[in-house]
């Protein structure tokens, strides 16, 4: 009896390791894939604002990305994608105008902060979940300096699927066909669906989904700014009309406000990021 406890014990220090192991790979694998893109925005601020070391620019960002609620990756994708200013020691963006912040009508167990990108993405998802009547999801947002699709929230699914989606391209995934055709895809049965490569399928099959429906979040204009998805443990009949078009309405709403967002909340934290590169040209800025 003391010798199988003892074994089990063993056992249980070696699962508790490797669970340890992975999730240190994975913090490792989301650091790798965000330091260069974090890296080129700290040598644009630099140099824009002859700043003497990286360190100094990253204060620049941090400082910015913590006053507006502007994750960092998504401040260095502003930094990097938008133009510069045309007047260095001016304004930014001197002739923006500014609009009010869209109404989102659809319901969630917590009505999203004014303004709080995260508790937005965070209600689309569990509005779609509510419709689908499932407990997995997933929201994407577009990922303004490769294209493709970057996961941001997620429930219900497990960490090697996290891991793996992390960021999708523009093949081999239902949420990229959606993504391309700017409209809602279900998926009936994921084991034998064309759309997925054998690998994604394999990893949607082992997190326990069998069945999936994606839904674009786009603007007036037909921009996909995001996509959300809903996962469920068994084959999926196809989705009623009401459904379909509660989904196609939350869809249109929050991709009109993710265009808000990005016109008004992160232009924000770009103007004060130049504010304060402004004033502190050519001297040490400390981080936060």
């Amino acid at each position: 009896m003391a010798e199988a406890a003892r074994r089990g014990a063993d056992e249980e220090r070696d699962r508790a390791e490797l669970e340890r192991l992975r999730a240190e790979t994975r913090d490792l694998r989301a650091r790798a894939r965000a330091h260069p893109l974090i890296s080129q925005a700290q040598g644009v601020l630099r140099e824009r604002y002859r700043l003497p070391d990286g360190d100094s620019a990253f204060g620049l960002l941090q400082r910015s990305s913590q006053r507006f609620n502007v994750k960092l990756r998504s401040l260095a994708d502003a930094v990097l994608t938008t133009p510069r200013p045309e007047e260095p020691d001016a304004l930014w963006f001197p002739r923006r105008v500014r609009s009010p912040e869209p109404a989102l009508d659809f319901p969630a167990p917590h009505r999203p902060e004014r303004g709080n990108r995260g508790a937005v993405l965070s209600a689309v998802l569990s509005q779609t979940l509510a419709v689908v009547d499932t407990s997995m999801g997933n929201v994407q947002v577009t990922d303004r300096v490769r294209g493709g699709l970057r996961l941001e929230k997620h429930t219900g699914l497990s960490d090697d699927f996290v891991d793996f989606f992390a960021y999708v391209g523009d093949e081999g995934t239902a949420c990229a066909a959606a993504a391309r055709d700017l409209a809602q895809v279900t998926v009936h049965d994921v084991s034998t669906d064309p759309v997925f490569t054998e690998a994604a399928r394999e990893q949607i099959l082992a997190a326990g989904s069998l069945g999936c429906h994606s839904v674009p979040l786009t603007t007036v204009s037909g921009l996909c700014l995001g996509m959300v998805s809903a996962h469920t443990d068994h084959t999926l009949r196809r989705l009623s009309d009401t459904q379909l078009r509660t989904l196609d309405m939350m869809g249109a709403q929050a991709g009109r406000w993710l265009s808000w967002h990005d016109r008004t909340v992160v232009m924000d934290a770009l103007e004060y990021l130049h504010a304060l590169g402004r004033r502190g040209r050519g001297a040490r800025i400390r981080r936060s």
